[in-house]
């Protein structure tokens, strides 16, 4: 049993043992991504509630491709400079070769007939795999609501651990 305790003095226990599945997605490498995807939508096939939590770097997989110009502070325009656009745009987290590895695993994809990172998430959103964009995480690194996806929840940790609570299998990625 975990308890966390939120800024109110608000507590919310994760004890486990259900039978959905969440996934926490840490990593914007596109590998990392497909990964997820690939579980999530798999998850989702068992007709089990599938939850997928984008925190820090993963938030850039569920960000709009066509983004609204947003005023931002210092920092927030400096990770926007930093970080990958949207799910277009990120690298490998291995054999990245100066940015033509994910070119080229998106043309071996297309050969192998395997769906695109674009592909997977529609389907997972049509699959009703619920996705949570980390408030604190969106906060820090300075994107709006605006420039995720449409069908994003934004929720926090406890939001989260609601969901594990619920789960036999939670992942990390």
């Amino acid at each position: 049993m975990a308890t966390v305790l939120k800024g109110g003095g608000e507590e919310v226990g994760a004890s486990g043992g259900g039978r959905n599945k969440t996934i926490i997605v840490f990593s914007d490498a596109l590998d990392r991504a497909l990964a997820s995807f690939v579980i999530a939508n798999g998850a989702a096939t068992t007709g089990k509630k599938v939850t997928m939590f984008f925190t820090f770097w993963g938030l850039n997989v569920i960000k709009r491709h066509h983004k609204p110009k947003i005023q931002k502070d210092l920092m927030g325009k400096m990770f926007g400079m930093m970080l990958a656009g949207s799910s277009r745009s990120l690298g490998l987290s291995k054999i990245n070769f100066g940015g033509m590895g994910p070119v080229l695993m998106r043309k071996r994809m297309k050969d192998k007939n395997v769906d695109q990172l674009e592909t997977m998430i529609l389907q997972a959103q049509k699959a009703g795999v619920e996705m949570i964009a980390c408030q604190m995480s969106m906060d820090i690194m300075g994107v709006s609501p605006e420039e995720l996806m449409d069908g994003i929840t934004i929720g926090g940790v406890a939001t989260y651990l609601s969901e594990a609570e619920q789960a036999n299998i939670n992942l990390f990625i």
